[in-house]
């Protein structure tokens, strides 16, 4: 007797291969029975109408911290992922000496937006090397399962100390104990090494990151500590500024360590071409058997401005900012106050503001035209006639005074959606290119990182329902082949050898899905982080049950409370 048969459900396996109708069988944590008419169960789940899927593989999250006191992980297990991967972008955790700890919560609050307060709050440190990290997180009884990557920024403030916060470059003596303690976290189980050399990423302060010029040769050291190490995936996120010199090192590494070698790869409004110069790169080192990829999104990496998250138009405004102790009661109440309205609604963006923000960011203090209502459903493709711009011209007025009175209106709770990349052309032909290219890999959820300004955890979710099913603006893309892409695709690019497909033997990491009802809902701030921390989330039905290691965790979108998520450790 099994001890569940999900029956009757559309089984897309995430091979490819295509769709077919059939019961599936699991045993205990693993996959027993595919297709086809299974034997009884004890528990039996009626899956007709249904997809049945393998759970998502979510590669690129932000969780070091939140995965050391949370066990859910949400919004990430929401929307059906069952196995991430952090440790992503050059930040983390670990390894760690106690004088640092806040060095490395600013560089995580500063990067990915994740409150300070929370992170000193919620984190224990109960480690300082990362073979004592990952030791941590496995102690933790979790909903899914875990992964983790070693940070070059934390790394190399382990290994330099004050001299790496100063940027400063690294001694012959820094850059071997950094190999050393890279070839060490792989030994024990990381999946990887991530690095950042980009002005995107800044300290609170508006300081750049200890490995942001890192130099080449330090890198390429690192990769062959990897190659020694015979495991892992080396990846970054770079400004690209001299091209030939960053693929240089790049190829460099991937000849010198045997291993996978990846970088971040949006389309950006200042330079519309670059995207494909660096996929050309990507083609010419494969040419020569370098396994050089780009790591993708299936959407806009989006910001969501309002007045109870970390940014809006006005915010950048010194009349504005004054008020940004208040409460949110408080401070809605003053920015209804005429004499406020007008104060702020007659100044322009603070360039002492404006400097702390990140490049791209800065857009948002005036490009009216790339801003647009998110809906109760929200829109990940929205047309132009959506845009603050196009509704302020419908209404005759200025697009600051209609964004202002739109935001202060309702509640004070309403946001507005604004795509800092990935919609150079105000349409998402350019992500289809990235997501059907064979040299890239699916990521860029972001989960658990962003709190207070993108909530794109929900990628997962919106791969299936905008892509597959309710593209209006262009070609959609078969349900098979997205589902590939966030499973095996992703499974298999970064060693998860034992899941990402829906065949005997596998794990029984599994998605029941109500394919019809499928919806992301509009993105909502909560304040359940340690110390009252907020976060956006974004909550989703259409999810009958997810199951990881052959056990329900959700059903019909409420946890179960089962805990049958672990630590994966990567082996060679």
């Amino acid at each position: 007797m099994h001890d569940v048969v999900i029956r009757g459900g559309t089984i897309v396996d995430g091979t490819g291969a295509p769709r077919f109708t059939g019961d599936l069988a699991i045993d205990g944590d693993r996959i027993a029975q595919v297709g086809g008419k299974a034997g009884p169960a004890r528990r039996d789940i009626p899956a007709e109408g249904r997809l049945v899927t393998p759970g998502w593989v979510d590669i690129h999250t932000h969780y070091d911290g939140q995965a050391t006191w949370d066990p859910v992980l949400a919004p990430s297990s929401w929307h059906g992922a069952t196995t991430i991967l952090f440790g992503n972008c050059g930040v983390g955790f670990a390894p760690v000496r106690p004088a640092h700890h806040q060095a490395l919560i600013d560089l995580m609050e500063g990067v990915e937006d994740i409150p300070g307060i929370a992170l000193a709050e919620g984190l224990r440190w109960d480690w300082e090397s990362f073979p004592s990290y990952l030791d941590a997180l496995a102690r933790l009884p979790r909903t899914i399962d875990v992964a983790a990557q070693i940070a070059h920024h934390p790394l190399r403030v382990y290994a330099m100390g004050e001299r790496a916060i100063n940027r400063e470059m690294a001694t012959e003596e820094d850059i071997a104990l950094m190999a050393r303690l890279t070839e060490e976290a792989l030994r024990a189980g990381a999946f990887g090494f991530t690095t950042s050399r980009t002005d995107q990423h800044k300290t609170p302060a508006g300081e750049l990151v200890p490995g942001r010029y890192a130099e080449h040769e330090e890198l390429i050291a690192i990769g062959r500590a990897m190659g020694r190490a015979g495991r892992g995936a080396f990846g970054m996120l770079s400004d690209f500024e001299d091209e030939a010199a960053e693929f240089g090192w790049l190829r460099q590494v991937a000849k010198d360590s045997g291993r996978p070698v990846w970088f971040l790869l949006t389309d950006r409004s200042y330079d519309p071409e670059r995207w494909r110069r660096l996929m050309r790169g990507i083609r010419a080192a494969r040419q020569e058997g370098l396994a050089l990829s780009a790591q993708v999104a299936g959407r806009p990496v989006g910001l969501i401005l309002g007045l109870t998250t970390s940014l809006n138009p006005f915010a950048l405004r010194e009349s504005f900012a004054e008020l940004a102790r208040l409460s949110p009661a408080e401070q809605l109440a003053r920015l209804r106050e005429p004499a406020m309205r007008a104060a702020i609604l007659a100044e322009e963006a603070s360039p002492r503001l404006m400097e702390i923000l990140p490049p791209l960011s800065r857009q948002i203090a005036s490009r009216w035209d790339r801003m647009y209502v998110l809906g109760e459903t929200p829109d990940y493709e929205p047309p132009p006639e959506r845009s603050i711009a196009a509704l302020a011209a419908k209404e005759g007025v200025d697009p600051a005074t209609y964004c202002y009175d739109y935001l202060t209106g309702g509640d004070g709770g309403r946001m507005l959606y604004f795509p800092v990349t990935n919609y150079v052309h105000g349409d998402l032909e350019v992500v289809r290119e990235m997501i059907t290219d064979p040299h890239t890999v699916l990521g860029l959820s972001d989960g658990g990182a962003h709190c207070g300004v993108i909530c794109d955890a929900s990628l997962n979710t919106t791969m299936l329902t905008h892509w597959v099913r309710d593209r209006q603006r262009g070609e959609r893309l078969p349900l098979e082949f997205v589902i590939k892409r966030q499973t095996s695709e992703t499974a298999d690019f970064f060693g998860f050898h034992d899941r990402g497909r829906l065949a005997v033997g596998k794990k029984a990491d599994v998605n029941v899905i109500d394919f019809d009802a499928l919806r992301p809902h509009h993105p909502e701030m909560t304040y359940d982080l340690p110390a009252g921390g907020r976060r956006l989330v974004q909550r989703v039905d259409g999810y009958d049950l997810t199951m990881v290691s052959g056990v329900p965790i959700f059903e019909r979108g409420e946890e179960t409370g089962a805990r049958p998520g672990k630590l994966v450790r990567a082996t060679a």
